[in-house]
């Protein structure tokens, strides 16, 4: 796969600021119906991990966050159409807590990025989803859209993988040997998404789907989602 043109001085500076595990969103309280499945058995071995973060890339919430990502990354400058594609993410939620997830960690992108003059959080008000603030801020910030969305997929795989190594799927050295694995699929994800247009949204994972709406009864449990 050809190499994209990139990022260099500030604008990378800031994407790996905002990437970083230590940027103040809170994503580790979450694991996007994964410990569900995992409670389920629907994952009981490290190598069932990639398949399933590789479905999410591909045709599940990862890949619509994507698209939203570059919707929101090519309205820079219109308020109405970031507007609009705002209240999309948010209804396109597939769960109460999926809904809650996405837009708390949103509102805390927003909050955390202001320390960087960014003109697009102006037109971002109410309850704005993770991937429709990222990809609005790194859009004001002239940010090449294929480097922002490899990023932020990447960023959205690794805290994943994470929550499986604390929920004892996989250990660190099998979870580095899932994230290297998945490079391709990061990659591939990303220039489709660069390419899309909100008409392609969509999914077919329903045994994600069905995982995090059974993760709000789960009785004992680690994570918020």
């Amino acid at each position: 796969m050809a190499d994209n043109p990139g990022l260099s001085g500030s604008a990378l500076l800031r994407l790996l600021a905002w990437l970083s595990p230590a940027f103040p969103l809170g994503g580790f309280a979450y694991s996007g119906g994964l410990e569900k499945a995992i409670d389920d058995r629907l994952l009981t071995a490290p190598g069932d991990l990639a398949p399933w973060l590789e479905t999410a890339l591909s045709h599940g919430f990862l890949w619509n966050d994507a698209v939203l990502l570059a919707a929101s990354h090519r309205a820079d400058g219109d308020e109405a159409a970031l507007g609009d594609v705002a209240n999309l993410a948010a209804a396109l939620a597939g769960s109460r807590e999926r809904y809650l997830e996405t837009t708390a960690l949103g509102a805390a992108f927003v909050s955390a990025a202001s320390a960087w003059p960014v003109p697009a959080l102006d037109a971002l008000c109410g309850a704005v989803a993770l991937p429709v603030a990222f990809g609005a801020v790194a859009g004001s910030h002239g940010m090449e859209l294929v480097s922002v969305a490899q990023g932020y997929l990447q960023s959205q795989v690794s805290q994943l993988i994470s929550a499986a190594i604390r929920l004892s799927l996989l250990g660190q050295t099998a979870g580095l040997a899932t994230l290297a694995a998945l490079e391709e699929p990061i990659m591939a994800a990303a220039m489709r998404a660069a390419a899309s247009s909100l008409d392609d949204l969509g999914g077919c994972s329903f045994a994600a789907d069905i995982a995090t709406l059974r993760h709000e009864t789960q009785h004992s449990r680690l994570f918020r989602s």
